[in-house]
Formats: C-alpha cells, structure tokens, sequence
C-alpha cells in the first residue's frame, strides 16, 4: 500500500519533470527556425542572445525557490492568509525586477555582450532580438513566482500546463513570423515574446482562480518583507557562487582548445538530462517538505526525506547505468564528429559517476527550500565552491580536464554530504 505522502510525492514530481523537459524546447524551437534562415550567423545570434538571457534570468531563480518555500509551509497550515501573501511578495518583487531590467536594458545589454560577444555582425542581430526579448522580462519573472506558488500550493499539473503552453505558442508562432510574414530573426524574437506573456496570462488565470483573499496592508508589513528578502538573498547569492562554479567549468574547457570545449559540452548534456529528472523531485520536496513543516509533522517530515533521498538514488542508478551501457550510442547521436566522439569517450566514466554523486545534492535543495532552511543551502554552496577551485587548482595541472571533471563531480558530493549532515543534525534523524 503506497503512503499518502509518497503519493504526494510522485504526483507532484511527475508533473514538474514534464514541465521541465519542455522548458529547453523553447530555445531549441528558436535554433531550429533560425536554422533554416539561410545563414550561419543567425544560429550564432540566437546561441549568444540565449546565453544573454540566461545570465540576466538564471540569478533571479530566488523568485520561484523563495515563494515555493513559504507558500508550502503556508499550505501546510491552512493558512489563506500567508498562501495569498506570499503569490502578492513574490508578483511585487518580480514586477519591480522587471522593471528596473527594462529600465536598464541598454546597459545591461553592452555588459552582457561585453562578457559573451561574437563577431560585429552577429552582435547586430543579437541586440535586435534582445530589444524585442527584453520586454518579456515582467511575464518571465512573474510566472517564475507563478510557478513557485503553483508548486507550493501543491498544483505541479497546473505549472506544467503554464509551461507546455509557452512551448506550444512558441513552436506555433515563430516560424510563422519568420517565414510566412519574412520578418526573420525578429519574427523569432516576437514569437518568443508571444509565447512568454501568453504563459504568464495563463498562470495569472490559474493563481486568481486559486486565491479567495485580498491584498491587505499586513502583506507587505516590515516582518514579512524582511524574512522574504532573507529567504530570497540567501538563494541569490547561493546561485551567484552556481553560476561561478558553471561559467568556471566552461571557460577551462575553452582554453583546453576547441576539442575539449566540445568534449566537456556534449559530456554537459548527460549531466542536464539528468538534473531535468531529478529537479522533479527537488520541486516535489519543496512543496511536501514545506507542507509537512508549515503542519508541524515532525515524524511524518522525517520520512517524507527517507522516501525522497530513496527516489533520488534509484534515480541516479538507473542514469549512471544507461550511461555505463549506452553512453557511446548517445555520443553518436548528439554529433557524428569522430574525432570529438572518440575524445570524449575518454571522459565518459564522469558522466556514469556524476549521477551519483551530484542527485543528494539536487534533493537536499528541494528538502532545504521547503524547510526555508536557505542560509544553510549558502554555506553549503560556498564552501562546496570552495572545494571546486582547490581540487581545479591542485589537479588539473597533472590530471588536465579530468582534473576539472574530478572538482565538478567533489563539488557536487560536498553540497549533498554537507546539506545531509546539517539536516540530519537539526531533526536527528
């Protein structure tokens, strides 16, 4: 007989893995049309536009995380009150983001494009398709605290149907504008804008429908704003040190020379897949660890974690076997260059190990944010940087990429092992 809250779990993680399967779709749908545009310049354009907006919304993940946490907790105790709160903080915060982004747009393109910049004319293109992109910025990051209170509030179908479509719009739309109305890579650029605020009207329907209470005067009272800031400054910086960790990782594989930049990109895609996966159940931990906190069930929290941490295990097993068994396959369908297949096989006993040591890790993320237990999620990132640098710096002058490959795979192991003990420490468990 399956648990109630192990039922939680999957119908909650089940959903939250669809959802983030279809999120790269989105960009692939823009590769794919510029693709066929006619010149190599416009795949270019749309890799480094990409790459812009990542940097500009990757550190605003606060919004989602900081909401999802409080909301559940909210949920667990049938507080209306705090549940409708917490949508109001997270829409306000995301709104006035928003706006200083649109605000600053023109500078913070030059920087951006200053750190990630291609050749003259590609930057052309690119800077045309984010003048456009960059008014999405409101529907982005509302439905990223969307998300987050749909998550907590336990309607994980309710942010996949937000997410599909978004994907749906944007397949549907882009290539009509670019081909049919020849508008080009701005018909691209306003398909995707298309599609961004329509997923946000969509979750804004879906939050209305869901709250039966009026902002109030206490919503933004100075206690609730400044747990709300702590909450989400803690996750802010925490992916601050992330995104040093990730933009580290590619830089040295660059400077190895192109072989070895393609080679740890391809091995890259193993570890994505993988978190796609595993982030569902983070999402599910977010929303029942914080149920089972907000409820004050510290016996039935307890077990929520063993089943989590069990999940995740299968998880990565069944991932670092599939990678033991048919990594070279996948190699083979992601590019037929033999030369970077064959290197890269080399380097395919990382790809079978980071599954293991990376999925405690992912899910303590989850069981952390749900317990709004940030401030341990910072220390433990910035020590787990920490030990990335220093295993990159001692080893990769002997061991070369595998050395980057061996502090990636320890960087990963410290978060999971530190977030355990810290966790196991508090509830002793």
């Amino acid at each position: 007989m399956i648990s109630p809250i192990h039922r939680n779990i999957l119908a909650l993680a089940i959903p939250s893995i669809i959802a983030n399967i279809t999120t790269p779709l989105m960009g692939l749908v823009d590769t794919v049309v510029t693709g066929h545009l006619g010149n190599e310049i416009f795949i270019a354009s749309i890799a480094v536009a990409g790459s812009l907006f990542n940097l500009l919304y990757w550190p605003m993940g606060f919004l989602r995380m900081g909401t999802s946490g409080l909301t559940a907790q909210a949920f667990g105790r049938s507080d209306q009150r705090e549940q409708a709160d917490s949508l109001y903080r997270g829409l306000v915060c995301s709104l006035a983001t928003a706006l200083l982004i649109l605000l600053l747009q023109r500078p913070l393109l030059n920087l951006l494009l200053d750190f990630i910049s291609g050749s003259p004319e590609t930057d052309r293109y690119v800077r045309g398709y984010f003048e456009i992109v960059v008014w999405g910025a409101p529907a982005v990051l509302s439905t990223m605290a969307m998300t987050g209170w749909l998550v907590g509030m336990h309607s994980a179908k309710k942010q996949m149907v937000v997410s599909i479509i978004i994907n749906v719009v944007n397949i549907a739309i882009s290539p009509l504008l670019a081909f049919y109305f020849e508008m080009g890579i701005r018909g691209v650029a306003c398909g995707t804008l298309i599609a961004q605020w329509t997923g946000a009207l969509v979750g804004i329907i879906f939050c209305i429908r869901m709250v039966h209470v009026r902002i109030e005067r206490n919503t933004f009272s100075a206690g609730s704003i400044m747990r709300y800031f702590k909450i989400n400054s803690d996750i802010f910086f925490r992916t601050l040190c992330l995104i040093a960790v990730t933009l580290w990782f590619t830089r040295e594989g660059a400077r190895q020379g192109e072989l070895m930049l393609s080679v740890n990109a391809l091995l890259m895609q193993f570890f994505v897949l993988f978190s796609y996966m595993t982030d569902g159940f983070a999402y599910a931990a977010e929303a029942e660890v914080g149920r089972l906190t907000g409820a004050g069930s510290a016996d039935s929290l307890r077990y929520c974690v063993r089943l989590l941490m069990r999940w995740g295990f299968v998880l990565a097993a069944v991932f670092s076997l599939t990678y033991f068994l048919l990594g070279g396959i996948f190699l083979e369908l992601l590019t037929d260059q033999a030369g970077v297949v064959a290197a890269a096989k080399d380097y395919l006993p990382w790809a079978c190990t980071v599954p293991l040591a990376g999925f405690m890790a992912f899910t303590w993320d989850g069981v952390f944010i749900g317990a709004t237990m940030t401030r341990q999620m910072l220390v433990t990132m910035i020590i787990s940087m920490g030990v990335f640098f220093a295993v990159f710096f001692l080893a990769t002058g002997c061991m070369g990429n595998h050395g980057l490959w061996l502090a990636f795979t320890l960087y990963l192991l410290t978060r999971g092992l530190m977030q355990w003990t810290l966790w196991y420490r508090r509830y002793n468990a």
